[in-house]
């Protein structure tokens, strides 16, 4: 067992599997334990590393190993996968998990702090509640089309609801129950999603990366909490170009026979992120007349040559390439200026 130097783990909700080999990549050991078993084993086993595919409850896990002394790799799923040999079992998901971790190449997940898991749950929360306040407000607009009456889309609407539905006498006594059901759930809804966004700012404010993350144009604090909670202080990234190609926001490459070709973008990585990232571009691009800045001419100078869903995609790339370079390099955003200047000391 001294000879161990690397430990693969196939994590699981109650039971364990691990596999232990040498520096040499032979197999010592195979072990299947308890969530229990398994921090007392960490806890007398002496420093080495520990591999996990970067899944439910690896972050907290690989937080509780470090405090132990040992150093913790997290791996995406998808760059293990094409190292299960034969059949699949978890004990050869472990085994596949200390292969893909003694590649030179391979990239790492870093694992994220109490702080920015804490974040990406309350973005998943609102996430869903928005999810669930827009299915209701379509409920409500198709149950008053059954009766032919068409409502303008929109969050305001559905808000005075019932200052509408005094308007229609002639509808059904029993429709108009359900609509005021509707209605109270809707503004329940309504109001958590207020609660978590207030929650949100809070947490943005206080920190320091956010605050100077909210200085960059179209972003505000559901972006900020967003960079902060899957960015971090961005050392995981060996430059801005790295975090771009990890929210898929560079061009999808399909070369052949020494020719380029460069398609749209991957679209990989986190889409929520991605996507709130689109939405600030094309906010800036709205207002781009109001920013006389380096950026904004070269914005205007872009909508002259391409379709503005392109320019809104380039500017995107560009808005998280300024982000990591604001994290890495502790900077703060000058509008004079398309490249962030270093804080002072």
């Amino acid at each position: 067992m001294d000879s161990v130097t690397m430990v693969g783990i196939d994590l699981g909700k109650h039971s364990f599997h691990l596999h232990g080999q040498d520096r040499k990549g032979f197999a010592v050991f195979r072990k299947k334990l308890t969530r229990k078993q398994l921090i007392e084993f960490f806890a007398k086993f002496h420093s080495c590393t520990a591999v996990m595919e970067a899944c439910a409850g690896a972050h907290y896990l690989a937080r509780k190993l470090v405090a132990m002394g040992h150093e913790v790799k997290l791996i995406s799923p998808q760059y293990v996968r094409p190292f299960v040999k034969g059949n699949k079992n978890d004990f050869i998901d472990a085994e596949a998990i200390c292969e893909a971790a003694s590649r030179p190449t391979m990239r790492f997940v870093q694992p994220r702090t109490e702080a920015q898991q804490t974040l990406s749950m309350l973005h998943r929360m609102r996430e869903s509640l928005v999810h669930d306040r827009t299915k209701a407000t379509n409920q409500m607009h198709g149950f008053l089309l059954e009766f032919g009456v068409s409502l303008p889309t929109g969050l305001a609407v559905a808000r005075r609801l019932p200052a509408l539905l005094v308007e229609h006498e002639d509808l059904p006594p029993q429709l108009i129950s359900l609509l005021e059901r509707l209605h109270a759930h809707f503004k329940y809804l309504d109001g958590q999603i207020a609660e978590v966004e207030k929650m949100l700012s809070r947490q943005v404010h206080a920190d320091d990366l956010g605050e100077r993350l909210m200085t960059l144009p179209g972003v505000g604090p559901i972006t900020a909490s967003v960079l902060c909670a899957e960015m971090g202080d961005g050392h995981q990234f060996a430059c801005s170009r790295d975090f771009a190609a990890s929210l898929g926001l560079v061009p999808r490459q399909y070369s052949t026979g020494g020719r380029p070709t460069l398609l749209g973008i991957s679209k990989r990585g986190d889409k929520n992120l991605r996507r709130l990232l689109v939405q600030c571009a094309r906010a800036f691009m709205q207002r781009v007349d109001k920013y006389p800045s380096p950026l904004a001419d070269w914005v205007r100078s872009l909508l002259t040559r391409r379709h503005s869903n392109i320019v809104a995609c380039a500017l995107a790339n560009k808005l998280a390439r300024m982000a990591w370079a604001l994290a890495r390099h502790h900077a703060v955003y000058d509008p004079a200026k398309l490249r962030p200047e270093p804080a002072a000391a």
